[in-house]
């Protein structure tokens, strides 16, 4: 648990700090939250993807880490997920989180209960079966499919997750390096501070780019 930006009540960052100690214990996951002054100008998703890889969250056999990034003064977020999690803890199931969860409250200046439910929410996605956990869809009668728009609809589709693929690609093959955050705010559960700047010393795990991004 990094406070950097200081959004965060002393009770509030201890009980996050016990939630995830207590995740790490039973699970082996290992979740992170670290809040930071500034983006410096750089896009969230680079710099949470960047920090990850720098502190190697999760364990390099499982890759079964996860970082939370919020950005209070350019009021971005992300949710970073580590390669072994990426179909627990899915792109969508973290921008339901994001925005339901955190966006909302931090809209409000409610930082600890933003943080608070969206860790809760995570830890939910990434211990509770996907059946529970998954909201359920609205039924509705689905209208008559227009098939003359058909091969429009999937000819977009196509474009779209090629522009996904090839950034995804870029985002695990190569990226901008930030400079680290201030460590020197502390450290969660079973993890140990050390190292010449002060990160957090993890265990060899690392993400593609996997989670979700989001504003207030």
């Amino acid at each position: 648990m990094v406070d950097d930006a200081h959004i965060l009540s002393p009770a509030t960052k201890a009980s996050l700090e016990s939630q995830l100690a207590d995740l790490e214990r039973k699970s082996t996951i290992q979740l992170v939250v670290a809040t930071i002054p500034s983006l410096a100008g750089q896009d969230v998703e680079t710099y949470a993807n960047t920090l990850f890889r720098h502190w190697n969250l999760g364990q390099a056999q499982k890759n079964n880490g996860v970082l939370f990034v919020i950005a209070p003064s350019d009021h971005k977020m992300r949710i970073e997920v580590g390669y072994g999690l990426e179909g627990t803890l899915t792109d969508a199931t973290s921008k339901l989180i994001i925005a339901n969860a955190a966006a909302p409250r931090f809209k409000k200046g409610d930082y600890d209960g933003g943080v608070s439910r969206a860790v809760e929410d995570i830890i939910t996605a990434l211990t509770v079966d996907a059946s529970e956990w998954k909201p359920q869809m609205k039924s509705e009668s689905a209208p008559p499919l227009d098939i003359g728009n058909y091969a429009t609809v999937v000819i977009f589709l196509f474009i779209m997750f090629m522009i996904w693929h090839i950034s995804r690609r870029g985002r695990r093959t190569g990226g901008a390096w930030v400079v680290p955050i201030n460590m020197g705010g502390g450290s969660s559960g079973g993890w140990s501070s050390g190292g010449s700047d002060s990160g957090f010393s993890g265990g060899g795990g690392s993400s593609g780019g996997g989670g979700a991004s989001g504003d207030w």
